[in-house]
């Protein structure tokens, strides 16, 4: 067994899996949310618009991945309580949270509205019944509410009557791009990544003048950057300040996914200068893994190590590996699941732990809480899955990574 065996990460996404199902399935809809290291379930009642739509995508994926009709019908479970709970016919929006099946939060989010665009893309890979109508429903929500055509981004943030606020983020059009994908590739609409390209050329094109290219995270209403938006909250869940490493890669992956369906010559060059540059000022030196955050001057800011910062960077060197056929990205492949292996990984339980200090410590035994779910973990996976299925790689790096990994045996 080793990481650069197709094999290998087919059973670290079952071990993952194993973890959530079935014991975070809500008979009564939906899923469970919070999640200690050993499965417990701690709150049962509190429920976020970006866990209920994630834990539709892993499901579906799943259901792909496996050919296990089980799956597909509890990804069908996790639409209807979007579609019964979170989706508000009142104002025609969809519940950022909720508690005990009501409203909580009526923010409506573009960040989340991408999450329910992808689960109705991964639904309908999957062969969901609905998925393919709510799909486009969720679209003509973005494009209605959200879109602003003379950016070619999406804005951030409505309050219930749909007035939008003067944040612009870089983080919701990322996955808006990554649904899109998906998207395309769930119905062969070229709208579809039409729109992803024309996100990508934006983001990208905002942050041109940074040595590396690297993408900020915050602007206002004019799509300026906002260079001291949340620096006293530089570890905030979704909108955290300075430089994170880990979108700079995850935008590196998404440019190669965009470079599979309209091949254009800037896109390879930009991922490959957004991967190497951020994860080399981004790897701890001392205690090894890729940090959170980077001031202004590319310095480390956040030390703290994140479960989805190190799945995503695997992913994209992997990809970028298998494009271009460098040395330099197998390497980090090896490094990133090498220390994933060591510290991130819970070998007894199963799953990820979502974050450690810069130490290598975890805060708590929380493994998973909103937001989670594994869904960068089992999602990174299954693209170095098809990375290293659909064509040649660097095969020299399987003696190495096979003692690498040959030390770990898997312990359920």
């Amino acid at each position: 067994m080793n990481i650069f065996d197709p094999d290998f990460l087919d059973a670290h996404v079952r071990h993952t899996m194993a973890f959530y199902h079935p014991r975070a399935i809500d008979p009564q809809g939906g899923f469970f949310h919070y999640l200690r290291d050993d499965g417990e379930i701690v709150d049962r009642r509190h429920r976020h618009l970006v866990s209920s739509t994630r834990y539709v995508v892993t499901y579906a994926r799943f259901a792909r991945h496996s050919g296990e009709e089980e799956y597909r019908q509890w990804a069908r479970h996790g639409l209807d309580y979007l579609e019964a709970h979170h989706f508000q016919p009142e104002y025609q929006g969809y519940a950022w949270t909720l508690l005990n099946g009501e409203v909580e939060d009526d923010t409506n989010h573009c960040y989340g509205l991408a999450f329910v665009l992808l689960a109705y893309a991964e639904a309908l890979k999957a062969d969901v019944p609905g998925a393919r109508q709510g799909l486009y429903m969720t679209h003509d929500m973005l494009q209605r509410r959200f879109w602003e055509a003379q950016h070619g981004r999406f804005a951030d943030e409505a309050d219930r009557h749909w007035q939008v606020s003067d944040y612009r983020g870089q983080n919701a059009n990322m996955h808006a791009c990554e649904a899109l994908i998906s998207a395309h590739e769930a119905t062969g609409d070229t709208a579809f990544v039409e729109q992803a390209m024309t996100i990508a050329r934006a983001v990208v094109g905002a942050n041109r003048d940074h040595e590396h290219g690297w993408i900020w995270e915050h602007y206002d209403a004019d799509w300026q950057r906002d260079l001291d938006y949340n620096r006293d909250d530089p570890s905030h869940l979704f909108r955290p300040w300075g430089y994170q490493v880990g979108h700079q890669t995850e935008w590196a992956k998404l440019l190669l996914m965009l470079e599979r369906h309209r091949p254009e010559d800037w896109l390879l060059p930009t991922a490959e200068r957004l991967f190497s540059s951020s994860v080399a000022a981004g790897w701890h030196p001392e205690t090894g893994g890729l940090v959170y955050g980077l001031d202004l001057e590319g310095r480390i800011s956040d030390p703290d190590k994140y479960f989805w910062v190190q799945a995503e960077s695997f992913a994209a060197a992997a990809m970028l590996g298998q494009r271009t056929g460098r040395d330099l990205y197998w390497d980090w492949y090896r490094r990133l699941w090498a220390f994933s292996w060591q510290h991130m990984i819970d070998h007894r339980h199963g799953a990820w732990y979502r974050i450690l200090d810069a130490d290598n410590r975890r805060y708590s035994d929380l493994k998973s809480p909103a937001g989670k779910v594994d869904y960068h973990t089992m999602g990174a996976c299954q693209d170095a899955m098809a990375t290293l299925t659909a064509g040649p790689y660097n095969q020299g790096r399987r003696g190495q990574a096979e003692e690498e990994v040959r030390r770990h045996e898997w312990r359920r």
